[in-house]
């Protein structure tokens, strides 16, 4: 598995993407790899525990294995859709196998990845699939009303620092370009969301999208 741990996040702590795979190893790579792009994460090594945690907290991005030991991956994957609709699933497979994967794609599936994984195509595949999560959320209506006024209540430091993270630039990245620490874009951020009435960074995104 090839690692990049330099490209930008999107949309990184408040996104949680379950994973569910036999192989352990496979688990807690993509764990560390996600992990370290800023995501949340959470895996199982079978379905039941899977099941599980995703009835505990719904996903953002779900990666399963296409056979989860004698059970089937595509199960999971129409789970999964009629659970919340729009959320990404990533198919893996052991070796390709194209019939399956071709239901899968059918089924909903937004890629079907071969291993050896090709971290920095997977990375790219999600981040890409939250963005478009979030822009049909706010096409849909998003999950709040969106108050405008709130944008006139922004200073013009904070509007800098909402264009840079709405443009996917992380704390580190719109701060070297302000000429500001991370923690003081954190603090603008936060006054951001809280003006704006967004509890998360995806809330802020549907709120931008939708004004």
């Amino acid at each position: 598995m090839t690692e990049n741990f330099y490209y930008p996040s999107y949309l990184n702590r408040d996104i949680l993407i379950h994973i569910l795979d036999a192989d352990a190893a496979t688990c807690e790579a993509l764990s560390v790899l996600f992990r370290l792009e800023g995501y949340q994460t959470s895996f199982a090594v079978d379905t039941a525990s899977f099941v599980a945690a995703i009835e505990r907290r719904a996903p953002d991005v779900v990666i399963v294995n296409i056979r989860i030991g004698k059970e089937s991956g595509l199960d999971v994957l129409r789970r999964v859709k009629t659970m919340r609709n729009g959320t990404p699933v990533f198919i893996l497979e052991d070796q390709p196998e194209v019939d399956l994967a071709v239901l899968a794609m059918k089924a909903g599936a937004t890629d079907v990845v071969t291993k050896p994984i090709d971290s920095e195509a997977l990375l790219r595949g999600v981040r890409d699939a939250v963005r478009e999560n979030v822009h049909v959320g706010a096409i849909d209506g998003g999950k709040r009303n969106v108050e405008v006024r709130g944008f006139a209540q922004l200073t013009p430091r904070e509007r800098e620092v909402l264009q840079l993270i709405t443009n996917g630039q992380s704390n580190k990245e719109a701060g070297r370009n302000l000429g500001i620490s991370p923690r003081t874009i954190e603090v603008h951020r936060a006054r951001v969301m809280e003006k704006l009435g967004a509890r998360n960074t995806a809330d802020l995104m549907r709120i931008v999208l939708t004004s």
